[in-house]
């Protein structure tokens, strides 16, 4: 009898184990669902928000088809030129070099895209880069993108400070011929800043990890200087 019983007991306690160890299956398979259903969720969400985000930029007259550089000249070689407003090295040269573009662009040898990316943000106390950016993506849409973006250079803030203010680019713009009120009303309302995040992270997820950076028809070139550049521009376009 007591033999029978001590079966008895063990089968229940078997039972018991077996049903434990199904209710922790059911448990451990039910947390890897819902862990997966919410990392689906977080996926679909963030491609939502990446793909709302791309789509809220303006990209200002004179942009590429992509939207991530304004474009002068029409010449048979492309430079791709990505430059920081607040880069020393940027309006170095620009003064040793950018007499160079202009004249190839003049003699029609080279499409020029601008790249006005904005690395440099964490070097400002006011997100001048970012600022500055936009602000020549309205001297864009007045038809000044150059004029405003060589006296940006020539004005260039130092590092480390709070940079030109938006009233001191409004400036800027109308001095090289902007009208003042449409262009100041766009540099205050930040109508490119967008665009301005479009043509960084573009910038980026190209490799460009640095300003100033010269690529003619794809391909980086690392002497910057005039004749390096125009000896690119020769070698691509045989």
């Amino acid at each position: 009898m007591s033999s029978r019983k001590g079966r008895k007991d063990a089968a229940q306690v078997v039972r018991a184990q077996l049903a434990r160890e199904k209710r922790r299956t059911r448990t451990i398979w039910t947390s890897v669902a819902a862990v997966a259903v919410l990392l689906i969720a977080g996926l679909i969400g963030w491609s939502v928000y990446r793909s709302q985000k791309s789509e809220t930029f303006t990209t200002p007259p004179g942009a590429n088809p992509p939207g991530t550089g304004i474009v002068l000249g029409d010449g048979p070689v492309t430079i791709d030129l990505y430059e920081d407003y607040l880069c020393p090295v940027c309006k170095n040269f620009q003064e040793t070099s950018g007499p160079t573009i202009n004249q190839l662009i003049s003699d029609e040898k080279v499409r020029v895209i601008f790249h006005p990316v904005a690395f440099l943000n964490r070097f400002s106390t006011t997100e001048y880069s970012t600022r500055s950016s936009a602000a020549a993506g309205c001297a864009a849409q007045g038809g000044k993108f150059k004029e405003f973006t060589d006296q940006l250079f020539a004005r260039q803030p130092a590092e480390g400070s709070a940079g030109l203010s938006d009233d001191e680019l409004i400036d800027i713009g109308a001095g090289v011929g902007l009208n003042r009120n449409d262009f100041g009303s766009c540099v205050k309302d930040g109508k490119y800043k967008g665009w301005t995040e479009h043509v960084t992270d573009d910038a980026s997820k190209s490799g460009v990890t640095g300003t100033p950076t010269i690529r003619v028809n794809g391909q980086n070139v690392e002497d910057r200087s005039p004749e390096g550049i125009r000896a690119a521009v020769e070698a691509a376009g045989k």
